[in-house]
């Protein structure tokens, strides 16, 4: 009989298994997302030379997940912007494509980043 897999685990397995076929370059680096139960944070990374280039966490906006996940977005969209980063490879975290992580990609694509 399989053993049967937690949530986390599951979310990490499938983490797992993106992050094998993405990485981040000098010129299209990684957008990685982490979602908590109370907050979402977003990274540009360079997995070549194992760099953050920007970041933007739920902190620094109040309100309710779906708007801190768009203003989170909306932050890191002009973040990279300004440090010359227009495309980059969206890393989902093993999260599904919905709520939160669709309203962050939403506001990051209107605030200029293409992925």
């Amino acid at each position: 009989m399989p053993k049967t897999l937690t949530k986390a685990a599951s979310r990490t397995r499938r983490h797992k298994r993106v992050r094998g076929k993405i990485s981040g370059t000098e010129a299209r680096p990684r957008l990685a997302v982490f979602r908590s139960n109370r907050f979402i944070s977003v990274q540009v990374i360079n997995d070549d030379a194992g760099t953050t280039l920007v970041t933007a966490h739920g902190r620094e906006f109040p309100g309710s997940l779906s708007v801190q996940a768009a203003a989170v977005g909306k932050a890191i969209a002009e973040r990279a912007v300004a440090k010359g980063v227009k495309a980059v490879v969206f890393d989902r975290g093993g999260y599904s494509y919905a709520a939160q992580i669709k309203a962050l990609a939403d506001a990051a694509r209107a605030g200029g980043l293409s992925f």
